[in-house]
């Protein structure tokens, strides 16, 4: 068992700047039958906590909570059931709460080993953007060779590695960004378009003249259906957040209700076109074991790619979780490639 005997976590009060977010110490949890206590070594900023802290994620807990959607660390502590060769290995989870905590309390059964060699903010970055990239395009698009796909913000976390996967798959990549990030995607032989002084719209019309095979979107808004009218026949949209709405008022449940709307109209058309809404969480609800098992196999095959050198870990800053506010701005900034990490 561990002899750390407190923890350090960020405590979301409720709709703050990030300057509001609280820093707490508190008690490590006790692991209980089947869970184990992973001293936390890297958890990220991902949009979700960018939305959490305006209340504008779909399904987030009441104010106040410990934010933190996924990290990886090492095993510190075990319960009853849990075997005692896990002590010391590193582990990656998802948890959508309560990671920006310095030793965190999880099911081991939700826990996925780290290959060796993988450092953990390297594996930090391919953890929920992973597990999101790689089901997206492999689980739903069914992206090969030869197909072409567009995916919204190439330069975010998720996108990136939509990016690398996908050019690894041996499809051809129209990706969106700022003018400053063109030059990186061009060099990785993506074809990039300014979402900020360009028609979108057209100028994929003009790279992909009969349609892109997938396109990825996390803006949601407008830019769903104007994804749906740039598919090729037989094509896939993924929509996956909504990103356009991050700094609106009102209800955090509407944006998502009429993508939903969209995507289940959409996908019930006879026109051999595909609409899906992905949601990481989708069928845990239902089939827990069948979820786990898929997530284990998915991140799995992310860690792989990441070990040989197929996809590369993209971390935009390294900041310690007292300096959470910072990393937070950092990452609305809009200013970086790749994920912000907290360390301990």
């Amino acid at each position: 068992m561990s002899t750390v005997v407190e923890r350090l976590e960020v405590v979301l009060p409720g709709t703050v700047e990030p300057e509001g977010l609280r820093l707490r110490r508190v008690p490590v949890p006790v692991p209980g039958a089947g869970q184990l206590v992973v001293a936390m070594e890297a958890t990220g900023v991902s949009f979700a906590e960018q939305q959490m802290r305006r209340g504008r994620y779909y399904d987030q807990p009441p104010f106040p909570f410990v934010p933190g959607y996924d990290l990886v660390g090492t095993v510190d502590a075990v319960g009853p059931g849990v075997g005692p060769e896990l002590l010391g290995t590193r582990v990656a989870a998802l948890t959508k709460t309560g990671s920006w905590a310095s030793h965190v309390l999880l099911d081991a059964a939700d826990t996925v080993p780290v290959p060796e060699g993988l450092g953990a903010a390297e594996a930090e970055t391919a953890v929920v953007n992973g597990i999101t990239a790689w089901q997206m395009l492999h689980r739903r698009a069914r992206i090969g060779a030869g197909r072409t796909v567009l995916v919204h913000g190439a330069n975010g976390g998720v996108g990136t590695l939509l990016v690398q996967l996908a050019l690894s798959a041996g499809a051809k990549v129209i990706g969106t960004a700022s003018d400053r990030h063109h030059d990186a995607l061009l060099e990785q032989g993506v074809f990039p378009v300014d979402y900020r002084t360009e028609d979108v719209p057209a100028r994929v019309r003009e790279l992909a003249p009969g349609g892109v095979d997938a396109v990825f979107d996390h803006v949601g808004g407008r830019s769903v259906t104007d994804s749906w009218r740039l598919l090729a026949p037989g094509g896939t949209l993924v929509a996956y957040g909504t990103a356009a709405t991050r700094d609106d008022t009102g209800s955090q449940r509407w944006p998502v209700l009429k993508i939903l709307a969209k995507v289940w109209l959409w996908h019930a058309l006879p026109n051999g076109r595909r609409a899906f809404f992905y949601n990481v969480w989708g069928g845990r609800a239902f089939a827990k074991e069948r979820f786990r098992a898929r997530t284990r196999a998915d991140l799995g095959q992310v860690f792989e790619a990441l070990r040989q050198g197929e996809i590369t870990a993209r971390v935009a800053a390294e900041l310690p979780l007292d300096r959470v506010a910072d990393a937070m701005r950092l990452a609305e900034s809009g200013t970086v490639s790749g994920k912000v990490v907290l360390t301990p």
